[in-house]
């Protein structure tokens, strides 16, 4: 066997050159499989936030838009707070006619919070902001972790990295 056909087929470890291919081939697909997965268990609700969660995250957004927490600081209110939609952000029409915001929080701070539609306007604005946010932030975690792949390819001596590889970097 002559040295090229012998350093050639050194990099397949044992393995036919059809199986490396398709060695090669399945991993991609196995990485997009598991994203796949991924993205079936967020849409099915496995990533949504405990209530707890929800109430941390949504009850400083309320503060910083002008919302004014009332607590819930004698049994009667306790009472009436219960009956409430818990987390989640209402309205009424208040006596001048105007609109009036609440999200009621009977288990985490015990409280209402009350605001009008300035307030409300604010709340939908930092919503929307903290949206985008965490949208970039997403994104900017998918490209980190494609370069890690990228780097990490380059590097795995069995994918062609370091120089190795088929005719180990001398380009047969």
């Amino acid at each position: 066997m002559s040295r090229i056909a012998s350093l050639h087929g050194r990099h397949s470890i044992g393995c036919s050159t059809s199986e490396t291919q398709a060695r090669v081939f399945l991993r991609p697909l196995a990485w997009l499989a598991l994203c796949l997965a991924l993205a079936g268990c967020s849409l099915a609700g496995l990533g949504q936030p405990t209530p707890g969660q929800r109430a941390q995250y949504v009850e400083p957004m309320l503060s910083a838009a002008g919302f004014r927490m009332v607590p819930a600081d004698s049994p009667e209110k306790k009472q009436h707070l219960s009956t409430l939609p818990a987390l989640k952000v209402n309205y009424y029409v208040g006596k001048d006619g105007n609109l009036r915001y609440w999200f009621a929080d009977p288990k985490y701070c015990q409280c209402l919070y009350l605001g009008d539609a300035a307030a409300y306007q604010k709340y939908e604005n930092l919503r929307v902001q903290a949206r985008e946010a965490h949208q970039e932030q997403e994104a900017a975690q998918e490209n980190y972790e494609a370069s890690q792949q990228m780097q990490m390819n380059m590097m795995d001596p069995f994918m062609g990295g370091f120089g190795f590889g088929p005719g180990i970097g001398f380009g047969f």
